[in-house]
């Protein structure tokens, strides 16, 4: 099979996969809602990387699906503790953090940490926003992810990607 055909294929074979998956997803829906959140994340950072590096259309789409669905297993693993001590690092950095500068968490019942770090801050229709990297270790799997948070009216932050 020549190269641009197998290209071509990668990301329809992935989207039937994805979509053989469904039954799953809405159980884990139900059962597991933060692995739902941690696909849908990992969906935009897969998709949001490639678009940014200037991939195809095609690996912008397989690259959705495979940070899905690495998302999706991240958060299923996380338990409410992990998640509080997580949003807790996220609120500090997003808050108080400069630019390069980390806040971590642990939970030494789950032995999960990791750590949020503020990349870069602007204003964007009167709204202060940071970017950041979440780096999350899982089972002692590190994982990193890129997203933007945005401080809102009543001055909670709200991850926009």
């Amino acid at each position: 099979m020549p190269r641009k055909a197998m290209l071509r294929l990668v990301p329809i074979v992935l989207l039937a996969f994805a979509v053989c998956s469904c039954t799953a997803m809405q159980q884990t829906y139900g059962e597991n809602p933060k692995a739902v959140l941690g696909s849908l994340l990992g969906a935009g950072a897969g998709a949001g990387i490639a678009a940014a590096a200037g991939a195809s259309p095609a690996w912008i789409v397989g690259s959705a699906l495979m940070g899905g669905l690495v998302g999706g297993y991240i958060g299923h693993r996380l338990d409410d503790r992990d998640k509080q001590l997580a949003a807790q690092a996220a609120t500090q950095a997003f808050e108080h953090n400069a630019a390069g500068q980390a806040s971590v968490w642990n939970n030494p019942d789950s032995g999960n940490h990791g750590s949020v770090t503020p990349t870069r801050t602007y204003q964007q229709n009167g709204q202060y926003c940071r970017e950041y990297k979440q780096s999350i270790v899982v089972g002692g799997e590190p994982q990193t992810a890129y997203g933007t948070a945005c401080r809102q009216a009543d001055g909670t932050w709200s991850i926009q990607s």
